[in-house]
């Protein structure tokens, strides 16, 4: 293996079996025009990365997070398995050190290319995943990914508007409205009190500091409730 794969492969903590599929994984397409002696790239190992990928983060969610609805886990997969996040993910791995570009590529900026950096990071997926199984890419990608779960999971759970909204609209034609309740207080310290109505019957209320902050809290009760 040469020296640099080596590298990477102490950086994933993974101890590649085949090191012809880590070679593969960090070869781009625009690398063959350059070198015709190379015969493939790794488009192939991204497509099946795209899936493992998938599927092991909708495994991690669904072990991990028993009290969060398919809505909840649907939208954290999609923010976590998205180009921009799994481009953040390949720079904290120095991954575009390891990509081999044709020329013209890498001199207009291939290597922290988002879109590359995505692929490349998928390619890696697969390749770990032909070489060590299933249980071996999950707890590779959990150790990778587990820090950004948490924070997606977090920022979704406190959506809860759109989780109401998107619980309603299975429902068929019913109406969901918001209004402001009351204010309270000194204009600098203002508290605010919405209600949510479906169908002008009242699911829930909430308090806070800001109007739409009462609306978050008002759209939480009604799912806590959950009796409509």
């Amino acid at each position: 293996m040469e020296p640099k794969l080596d590298q990477l492969q102490k950086k994933v903590d993974v101890n590649f079996k085949r090191p012809e599929l880590l070679n593969l994984a960090m070869i781009h397409p625009s690398y063959l025009a350059e070198h015709p002696e190379v015969k493939k790239h790794n488009q192939r190992l991204e497509f099946l990365g795209d899936a493992v990928l998938g599927s092991a983060v909708a495994y991690f969610l669904y072990q991990h997070y028993p009290q969060s609805s398919e809505g909840e886990l649907t939208k954290v997969r999609a923010a976590v398995v998205c180009e921009s996040s799994l481009a953040s993910i390949a720079r904290e791995l120095d991954l575009g050190d390891y990509i081999c570009l044709g020329r013209g590529e890498a001199l207009s900026g291939g290597k922290d290319r988002a879109s590359i950096l995505a692929d490349a990071f998928e390619a890696l997926t697969a390749a770990v995943f032909l070489d060590q199984g299933w249980q071996k890419v999950c707890s590779f990608l959990w150790s990778i990914l587990q820090e950004k779960i948490e924070k997606t999971v977090q920022g979704v759970s406190s959506d809860f508007k759109t989780l109401l909204q998107e619980t309603i609209q299975r429902r068929g034609n019913d109406h969901l409205t918001y209004r402001l309740l009351s204010e309270m207080g000194p204009d600098h310290d203002k508290l605010f009190t919405s209600g949510v109505y479906l169908n002008n019957r009242l699911l829930g209320s909430g308090t806070g500091k800001s109007k739409k902050e009462s609306e978050q809290q008002a759209a939480k009760e009604a799912m806590e409730k959950c009796t409509w």
